[in-house]
């Protein structure tokens, strides 16, 4: 998933200081991160140049991201994402429910790590959106960091799947089914950021699901 999200779900216990301070620390690095790229681009901006706009270590760069790609393309929404399907009935479509959960992450606007929910907040996010997607379509780096990392949130759908439909989550249907949602999902974000992110993304994101949900109909207008 594309959105850069920070903040726990309304409702969840609220983290302890060690966490909270880890937290800080990492969203320190993130925000230097796309603050120096958006100056002076992507190559220019080294660890070193991170860690003095953040005003931390390098070392400790390395700490909460093993590689620069992993600051850009990293964020908090798995667990999240994991635990919104959950709330789904169990016998609606897979389809169905990410359609929701993906609605919802869009309306609640969190990415600023203040949880605020505000407008700023959905500005915020939607930057570091764009950001990102541009990001994963223009530099051959982030993208093959992305690809890999993929199988993250894929192990997720595979869980939720396979409690659904009573499979194995190494069964060849489930994984299949959840790399392909996650293929999709991930062409959609490509598809935004080529398009100068002139389009809706939620709209997007629905047509993407349509398809999913009822197949390909043929050319565009039959």
């Amino acid at each position: 998933m594309t959105a850069a999200r920070t903040s726990a779900p309304a409702g969840a216990p609220r983290p302890g200081l060690r966490e909270r301070k880890k937290l800080k620390t990492r969203l320190a690095i993130r925000d230097a991160t796309y603050r120096l790229i958006r100056e002076q681009g992507y190559e220019a901006t080294t660890v070193e140049r991170i860690a003095e706009a953040a005003e931390v270590s390098p070392s400790t760069v390395f700490r909460y991201f093993p590689t620069k790609e992993d600051i850009v393309l990293t964020d908090e929404s798995d667990p999240f994402l994991e635990t919104r399907l959950r709330e789904r009935p169990a016998d609606e479509p897979i389809v169905e429910s990410l359609r929701v959960v993906l609605r919802q992450a869009v309306s609640s606007g969190s990415g600023s790590g203040s949880g605020s929910g505000s407008g700023s907040g959905f500005a915020e996010q939607s930057e570091v959106s764009r950001l990102r997607t541009r990001l994963m379509t223009e530099v051959p780096a982030v993208r093959s960091r992305m690809l890999e990392s993929m199988s993250v949130t894929g192990g997720v759908l595979c869980r939720i799947i396979a409690e659904r439909t009573g499979r194995d989550a190494g069964d060849l249907e489930v994984r299949a089914l959840s790399m392909g949602l996650i293929g999709a999902l991930t062409e959609t974000a490509a598809y935004w950021a080529e398009r100068g992110h002139e389009d809706d993304l939620p709209a997007l994101v629905d047509r993407t699901l349509d398809v999913l949900a009822t197949g390909f109909a043929g050319p565009a207008g039959t």
